[in-house]
This record gives C-alpha cells, structure tokens and sequence, in this order.
C-alpha cells in the first residue's frame, strides 16, 4: 500500500457546516476554506445552492464564492446543487464542480428535496443536458442515503445500482455513495461498492460515511481495500443532515488523514495544521470538534525543544 495515493474530498465548509446551530459569517466560511487549501486540500465543497430558508448555514454562498482568493495549483471548488436553479448558480459563481444529489428514497428525497427519486433523476438529466450544450463544470452525483433511510428503512442494493446506472448514463464524471445516516456496515461497503461498479462500469467512484454509529472510518478502510480512491471527508468531524434525525458528524478527515499516514498512503494534508484548524472551526461553532485526533493528536507527538542552556 506504499505507493497508493487517495483523494480526500473536503466537506466541511459545505456538509460540515449545514447542521451546525451557530451559521458562520461569509468572512469566517471564507477563512476555513482558505485554510484548508492551505494546509493541502485540493478539491473542497465549499458551498451548496440550496433555499436558504431550509439550510440558513448555506446562505450567501454566491458572496462567498466572490470573496475566496485564486484557488491553488489543481484546486477545485465544488457546489451542490438540487436542481436547474442550482446549476445557474454553480455556474454563475465559477464552480468548479457541480455535485448533483439524487436520494435513494422517496421518503427521503420528498422531504430533503421535496422531490421523488424519479423526478429527481429527471433533474439529473436535464442538468446533464444542458452541461453539454452550454457548457459548464464536471457534474457529479451524489446518492444520499444509499446505504439506509431514516424514513424508509433498508435500501435495497439494486435500487442504489439503478441509480448509478441512471447516473453513468447521464454522463456523470463520479458517483459518491453517501451514508447519510451512518448506517453502513464494512461487509455492505464492499458489496455495494462492487454493485455500482457492475452497474456503472469505468466511472470513477468516491465515498461519503457519516460517523453516526461510529463505523465511519472502519467503513473508509473497506472502502479502499474494494478500490476506491476518493473519500469525502470533514475537518473536525463536524456536520449531519438538518433532514435526517440523529444523523451527526462525518468521517473526520483528521482520523481518515492518520489512518492513511500509518498505511504510507499518499493524500497531500498537513496532519499538525489540520488538527490545528479543527480546533480553530470548533472554536467558531462553539464546540469541541468531535474528531478523535483533535481531543487525541497524532502520533508519534512532536517534541518538545529542549531549554536552551545558560552561557
């Protein structure tokens, strides 16, 4: 595993931040983003186009994207989008990724979305469409609750290898499979990663855990023995769905950025500053960050300097 490298997909401005109760100020969204691109992130969420009345934490996301200096060399910004409304805006404001999210449930998706899984593949397609008439970022789509619903319970797997199909053959760079939830198991990682890539073969896939039940980073780990190289993951673990009861924190990219260091997995962050930071956005919201490095701290733990000795 030396010389395997994974992409972290950095979520927290955008997942990290829509559940939280204390909304930041542009200027502090701006920040944590910077921040992150400089501590070596490189493909960042950093807003969502949703109603600002449902997800007041995502408003002003066009000023934000106005206000964020030059992106580094290879950074890419990423907006979520739920519709055609979306899509003007992430393309109006300079995303460089559109990521589109179909849910896997209607129980789900009516109340996330006020949507059905139908009508919100419809949208997936008109998106797509239009990206290829007029231009636009890379569209890639998300599939929330694609391992369990809070409302609608088990997901089948054949429905997620549907959607993924639906998804390829819209022209999608990249499915993520989302836990929305943290219902997920290591054993249904594998066999729904295998799934998707039997229903939507040569499309590059990326997965999103939720630490709910605190099997999120064991889940990244079966994740990327199945061949994944791209994980979506949030500084200081903070985050959750306002849409899905009890569903708290995502994976912390500090844990996930450990594991992998321990592996000799190449991923480009700065463990120190990145720990550094989540205390710096725990610290904005009000709270401890619930990452297990941020209370713990890597390891082997830097040394102290030794005193100077007197002359």
């Amino acid at each position: 595993m030396t010389e395997r490298s994974i992409t972290i997909v950095e979520v927290g401005p955008r997942d990290g931040l829509q559940n939280e109760s204390r909304p930041l100020t542009v200027a502090e969204r701006v920040e944590f983003i910077s921040r992150l691109e400089g501590l070596g992130a490189r493909r960042i969420e950093t807003v969502s186009f949703v109603n600002p009345r449902r997800v007041p934490q995502m408003a002003d996301s066009d000023q934000v994207m106005a206000a964020l200096p030059p992106k580094p060399p290879g950074g890419a910004r990423i907006g979520l989008v739920l519709n055609g409304r979306g899509w003007d805006q992430a393309v109006a404001t300079g995303c460089d990724e559109a990521n589109v999210v179909v849910c896997a449930t209607d129980g789900f998706g009516v109340r996330n979305q006020g949507a059905t899984v139908v009508e919100q593949l419809g949208a997936l397609d008109a998106i797509s469409a239009r990206a290829r008439v007029e231009g636009g970022p890379p569209i890639t789509c998300t599939i929330s609750v694609a391992f369990g619903c809070p409302f609608d319970g088990e997901v089948p797997e054949a429905r997620v290898a549907e959607i993924a199909a639906r998804a390829a053959a819209a022209g999608v760079a990249e499915i993520a499979l989302g836990d929305t939830i943290g219902v997920a198991d290591p054993w249904t990682v594998r066999a729904r990663v295998a799934a998707v890539r039997a229903a939507a073969p040569g499309v590059r896939l990326r997965l999103h855990f939720h630490d709910t039940r605190r099997a999120a980073l064991a889940n990244a780990f079966a994740g990327i023995e199945a061949g994944v190289e791209v994980l979506d993951a949030s500084c200081g673990g903070i985050g959750g769905c306002p849409f899905a009861p009890n569903a708290t924190g995502n994976l912390a990219t500090e844990d996930l950025v450990y594991m992998l260091d321990r592996a000799g997995v190449r991923h480009g962050y700065d463990l120190h500053a990145l720990i550094a930071t989540a205390h710096w956005i725990g610290e904005r919201l009000g709270k401890s960050p619930p990452s297990a490095l941020s209370r713990a701290g890597g390891f082997p733990q830097p040394l102290p300097r030794p005193a100077a000795l007197p002359l």
